[in-house]
């Protein structure tokens, strides 16, 4: 296992190994992990040494401000390939996504025990910088843990971040689920 914690964020080569550190308290192999991926044997490796930094960037300035706050996790998601992406959305295979989990740039976080409302809130207050926090799926009548919370991060050189708060909570009137602006639950 190599540590590339203490070394620059985009400095990490496509060639460093699944178990190898990328910050302090994540391997690699987190910033990929999917259970898709897994269940119907979809690479999910970066492809590129753009998207391994900008993930890497994520990891340090996003995941690890809340394993400080919130202890050890595991993000539910960060990369995703073109394929893996096309998997979750039921897409064609020449459909091209624009998720910024495509390009390293985005988290989806859930912490137990802390409510998905309360993290958003949490990562809105303490986070140094961040692009969107989206509050998605929340609803309290379904449990404090219902939902989860999406972070994006640009690095340096992909533009300025917006600082954007967003919810996706379902529509009572179309029953379909919308963004809306702020962090708010569903209430349906």
């Amino acid at each position: 296992m190599k540590d590339y914690s203490d070394k620059a964020w985009n400095t990490v080569p496509l060639t460093a190994a699944p178990e190898d550190k990328i910050s302090p308290h994540f391997q690699l192999r987190e910033l990929t992990r999917s259970e898709i991926a897994g269940r119907f044997n979809i690479d999910n490796r970066f492809s590129s040494e753009k998207e391994l930094h900008a993930a890497a960037y994520l990891c340090r300035e996003v995941l690890e401000p809340l394993r400080k706050a919130f202890g050890s996790f595991s993000p539910n998601s960060v990369y995703r390939s073109q394929d893996l992406e096309r998997a979750l959305k039921s897409k064609p295979w020449n459909w091209v996504s624009t998720s910024q989990h495509t390009l390293g740039c985005a988290c989806d976080v859930e912490i137990a025990g802390e409510s998905t409302l309360s993290l958003a809130h949490w990562a809105q207050k303490n986070l140094k910088q961040f692009d969107q926090i989206i509050c998605e799926c929340y609803n309290p009548q379904q449990g404090p843990n219902s939902g989860w919370v999406h972070i994006s991060l640009r690095p340096p050189g992909y533009g300025a971040n917006r600082k954007q708060l967003l919810s996706y909570v379902l529509d009572p009137a179309s029953r379909r689920y919308v963004y809306v602006p702020g962090l708010t639950a569903s209430v349906a």
